[in-house]
Order: C-alpha cells, then structure tokens, then sequence
C-alpha cells in the first residue's frame, strides 16, 4: 500500500488509504473556499474605506442590525441618506440605462432567490441566463391583451364576492377593516381561477392551498432578516422550516395534479380542439397556454418547469396587487377630493351600463393613473423604493423634459414585469368598483409602515368603508 509522509505535520508515514485521501482532498477545497471568501471580503471592505460610514452596532454584525423592517427603521434609512450622502438622478438620460439595463449584467441577488427555489422551482422570478430568456419568449403570449380579457369577467366577480362580504360586514356594525386581508384574499382568488379554472371560494371559507401560499410568502419574508438562518440545513431544522416545507409539498401536490388532469385531456382531445373550444368558451387559463406552448424547435415545457411558472404566477400576482390596491385606497381615504374625482368618471362611463361591470373598453383614466402615482408614493415592492424615489423626482420635471416613452418597471429587476398587464387590469377593476359602491375614510391612527417583500402595515392596513346610498351590486 501506498505510503503518504506526512513529516510537515510532525507526524511518520501512514498508509494512503482511499478514505484518508478523499479527507485531504475535502479538507483542501473547504480551506481555499474560506480563504477566497476572506480575500473578496477583505478587499470589498479596502474599497468602501473610502466612503463615509455609520459607526458599526458591534465588531461581528457590522451595519446588519441598523436599519430594522419598521417604521423607525424606514426613518432611520432616510436620516442615514441624509446623514453619509447618496447619489440621486432625476434626468431621463441618466435614469434610462438604469432602468433597462439588461438581464445579463443585473444579475439576481442569489442568497434570497434561493429561498424560493425549494418552493418556486426554476420559474421566471428565480432562473437566469439562456433558461430565463427562452421560457421569457415562451411565455409572453400567455399575457397578450386577447388572452387577458376574458380575465376581465373573471376580476369583475371576484371583487363582486369581497364588496358582498364587506356589504354584510357593514350591516353587523363593522365597517372597519383591514384592506390586505381582504384584498389578498380577493386578488388570490381571482389568480386561482385565472391559473387553474379552479374556485375555491376562499374568501368566504378557509382553503388549505390559500393557506400554504400566505403562509410561505410570509416565511421567506421572515427568513430573509434572520442571517443565521440563510443556511440551508440550519434552517431545515427548525419549526420555520419544516412548516415551509410542508406547506410546499401541500402546494405542489395540488399544482401537479391540476397539471397531470390536464395532460390527460389534450392527448383526446387534440391540440386544436382544445384551443377552439376553449377559445369560444373564453375560458383559457395560464395551465392550459403553459401546456400548449412551444419554442422555435418545437418543444414544450416539462411538468417541472409548468409547475415552477404557475407557483410563481401565485406567488408574485398577489401579493404585489393587493399591496398596490391597499395603498391606493389609503391614499384616496387621505385625499377625498381626488377620490370623489375619480368616482365621478367611474359613474359617468357606467351611467348606461348594466350590470355595473369594467371591461377592456373601458378608458378609465383617473383610477388607473392614480394606481400608478399611488405606487410610487409606496411601493408595492420595498426592494424597488429607490426606482420609485428616482421616478417621483423624474415626474416632477413633467412638462419639461420628460421622455414620452420611458416609464419605469414595476419591479425591482431591471427586466420589466411580464405580467403587468394583468395585474393593473386587475387593479383598474377592483379600484373602479369600490369607488362605486363605497366611500373609503381614513382612521385616526396613521399606520405604520413595515418592509417585507412588499410593503405592508405593522397590524393591517385599516379603514372605515361606507355603502353609498346609490351603490349598484
């Protein structure tokens, strides 16, 4: 048998046995992992000596525990620009190669993608490069303006369901509520018809399925601000982490059943068949334009990768809307007069309509501007508040020197939201048939701004709703 010295060690020669090899080999590539890692710290740290920088709240954590997910840590963000300085550019030609930098040199942040995976698979929020521009290209007509408008009747009845339930809410003597229960609620609703043709009535009764998506959304928010738990098998064995797990076996089993149902069908009924009957019927959902997409080669998309799109569509079509409806709200509740302003078009271009419903026609301008100007006032994403804080000061020069064509992404990657259409369709509807029905107030209690995935309120974001005397339902 081999023998390996090992005098550098102060130790004889033993025996190179296979295992004792594999040890070293493991041994070296972990020791060169630490000291890379050591060396691209050191030398990141060399570079920001040069930047003025907030003392340190202790010598391990640094700056990590400065700025806290609250209102304070919000306030305390803003004093710590103001304090050590940030650059901020309001000029169309500066802010252009910001915004639409392409997806190739603006990478995804890795460590916090990461976390969805397990739940999200390889969809188009997490994937990246060659993989993220095809199923990019695959996807887009699943969002053309013709698929999107039998969604319409679709958002129409899911906002019927909420004001219904907000209608008898009121007669018991409760006409204060929390804006993003609700609206979640109705937003996922809507997505789980929208997606899988399913109804669930989940805003009238508790929905396992519902359920698993809110409590993985909020898992990940929590995890993210928990540093010791971004490891993997550290988080694994907590009750955190079992939780998401479960709640992701519960999601994908009732993905892939929809799926596999779905598969069994189109072999029958033929491709064709299926797209011109369900064209007539207009009951196209995300599943079946997943299922029937192709690249230029011809293939289509796996059950994995069907699965990972759909997840995804749950995961970022409602929570992101329902954070823009409830903010958009708020700030009519602040500002009466405009919102009187808006409710006046919404009456005047349904005056001869029945029933009471929005359609693509629609030209309704002030509810779908004020839900644009709302979102940049609060973000629907907290990551992307700078792109909002950068715009606010573009759209002060309007008049002047604005770019017609430049509007800035709702999101905060720099590649544009491909399902944006969809969810301020979804937006104009809702906010276009509350304004009819109810009169939105504010509470004497400001609410307090808490940083998650999306910007949300510490306790619920409430109001007071009042039926108007004229309300059609």
């Amino acid at each position: 048998m081999l023998q390996l010295s090992l005098s550098w060690l102060g130790l004889g020669p033993v025996a190179a046995s296979p295992w004792l090899l594999l040890l070293l080999v493991g041994a070296s590539w972990l020791l060169v992992r630490v000291l890379i890692w050591t060396y691209s710290s050191y030398d990141n740290i060399r570079r920001l000596r040069g930047f003025p920088q907030p003392p340190r709240r202790n010598w391990f954590l640094g700056h990590l525990d400065l700025v806290q997910s609250s209102e304070e840590g919000l306030l305390n963000t803003q004093d710590l620009a103001s304090t050590y300085g940030v650059v901020r550019i309001f000029h169309p030609a500066c802010i252009k190669p910001v915004l639409f930098a392409p997806a190739a040199i603006a990478p995804k942040d890795v460590v916090f993608y990461d976390f969805l995976k397990p739940w999200l698979g390889d969809g188009l929020l997490v994937s990246a490069g060659d993989k993220w521009s095809s199923h990019r290209r695959m996807l887009t007509p699943a969002f053309h303006f013709n698929i999107l408008k039998p969604y319409m009747k679709i958002f129409n009845d899911s906002v019927n369901v909420m004001h219904a339930k907000w209608q008898r809410l009121v007669t018991e003597g409760h006409n204060l509520l929390d804006m993003f229960e609700h609206i979640s609620l109705m937003t996922l609703d809507s997505l789980q018809k929208c997606v899988f043709s399913f109804d669930s009535n989940c805003q009238e009764k508790p929905s396992e399925y519902i359920a698993a998506i809110l409590e993985l959304s909020a898992l990940v928010a929590k995890r993210n601000q928990q540093v010791f738990l971004h490891t993997d098998f550290l988080y694994y064995l907590t009750c955190n982490g079992r939780r998401f797990l479960k709640a992701c076996r519960l999601v994908h089993h009732f993905t892939d059943a929809v799926i596999q149902e779905r598969r069994r069908t189109l072999p029958k009924e033929g491709v064709d068949d299926v797209l011109k009957a369900k064209a007539k019927a207009k009951t196209l959902d995300f599943i079946d334009v997943l299922l029937l997409t192709q690249d230029e080669d011809g293939k289509g998309l796996s059950d994995e990768d069907i699965r990972a799109e759909a997840d995804t569509f749950m995961f970022e079509g409602h929570d992101t809307t329902a954070s823009g409806l409830s903010w958009v709200l708020y700030n009519l509740a602040k500002h009466p007069e405009y919102q009187e302003r808006c409710r006046q078009e919404v009456q005047e271009l349904l005056r001869d309509r029945e029933p009471k419903e929005i359609d693509c026609e629609l030209p309704l301008h002030s509810p779908h501007l004020h839900s644009q100007d709302a979102c940049r006032i609060s973000p629907l994403l907290y990551l992307c508040g700078w792109v909002w804080e950068l715009w606010a000061g573009l759209r002060a020069r309007r008049g002047r020197e604005e770019s017609p064509g430049l509007s800035p992404p709702p999101t905060p990657a720099r590649r544009n939201c491909i399902g944006q259409t969809f969810a301020m369709a979804e937006m104009k509807v809702a906010l276009a048939l509350t304004l009819l029905r109810f009169r939105v107030l504010p509470v004497d209690e400001e609410p307090r701004r808490k940083p998650e995935l999306i910007l949300r309120a510490e306790g619920g974001l409430w109001l007071r709703v009042e039926p108007l005397s004229s309300s059609p339902q």
